[in-house]
């Protein structure tokens, strides 16, 4: 149900898979001083703290990270049914070493947060979720596994601070006027709603009334993409929660999504995630 990888000096991964009907409880000690990241890949789990006076639930497609420099946080976990999560614990000394020139950049490393406790909930982004997918779908050879692991588990890292995908970047209030990222995020909306057949940019500028340059420049600033190469990126994680559900084949989900062939589906889907829907659909089933 649960495998442990040691990936380097300081840095363990954990990966939990309950397929069973019945909720698992797994518990260890953790020194003081190690970062913790849950990711919840499906299903939800609970951490319970001080004797289980305390607790925080981890949902679908959510990231939990915890650390506190004066208090160790052992590991007291329920993991529900049905659901997959990953684990990784890494020393402040190694994750520093991680970051060595933009250590500012990350919130619990500033220096009015270094000393103290730190606990944040994010989403969990498309290009995480398709690396969560495929620490699950393992199928090379063992000899490599923790090498693989270690790729893997760097590279979920990196794509946690990757502030470009910051689902809370729109907060940020230091990035355009209130009143423009109030439209900005409006022609989020209107793409999103109208993913199968979105309005041009000029028709998207002229609705939610900013000209195109701005439009262009605030999108960019908020989503840390382009119009239409975040609408690709959301398409793709639209399509893929589809084929995790089991309820369409190939052709429905391209439909669903707005490709009128499925070859056009087929390649953009490959584009993004580096595998064909089929493959992917494959992988989920052999090993569910």
């Amino acid at each position: 149900m649960e495998e442990e990888i040691k990936i380097d000096d300081d840095f363990i991964l954990i990966r939990f898979q309950n397929n069973t009907d019945e909720v698992a409880v797994f518990q260890r000690p953790i020194q003081l001083g190690l970062i913790q990241f849950h990711f919840g890949l499906k299903g939800s789990a609970n951490y319970n703290f001080n004797q289980g006076n305390y607790s925080l639930k981890l949902k679908e497609e959510k990231a939990l990270l915890f650390y506190n420099t004066e208090k160790e946080l052992p590991l007291n976990v329920e993991i529900d049914p049905k659901t997959w999560l990953i684990s990784i614990f890494v020393s402040i000394k190694k994750f520093h070493g991680l970051f060595t020139t933009d250590a500012e950049n990350i919130p619990f490393l500033s220096k009015e947060n270094k000393e103290k406790k730190y606990y944040n909930e994010s989403d969990i982004s498309p290009s995480m979720a398709i690396v969560l997918n495929q620490m699950f779908h393992y199928n090379l050879n063992p000899s490599i596994k923790n090498l693989y692991y270690k790729g893997k588990g760097y590279e979920l890292l990196s794509l946690y601070f990757n502030r470009t995908e910051d689902p809370n970047a729109e907060q940020c209030p230091f990035l355009i006027d209130e009143e423009n990222v109030m439209k900005i995020r409006k022609a989020k909306e209107i793409i999103i709603a109208n993913m199968s057949e979105p309005p041009g940019l000029q028709e998207l500028a002229d609705e939610i009334g900013l000209n195109l340059k701005k439009l262009k420049m605030g999108f960019k600033q908020i989503y840390g993409d382009t119009v239409y190469g975040f609408l690709f990126d959301y398409k793709m994680d639209a399509a893929r929660k589809l084929l995790d559900s089991g309820s369409y084949n190939v052709n429905e989900v391209g439909l669903k999504i707005g490709y009128s062939t499925g070859s056009h589906f087929i390649a953009a889907f490959k584009k993004k995630y580096g595998t064909t829907p089929k493959k992917y659909l494959m992988s989920i089933n052999t090993n569910v």
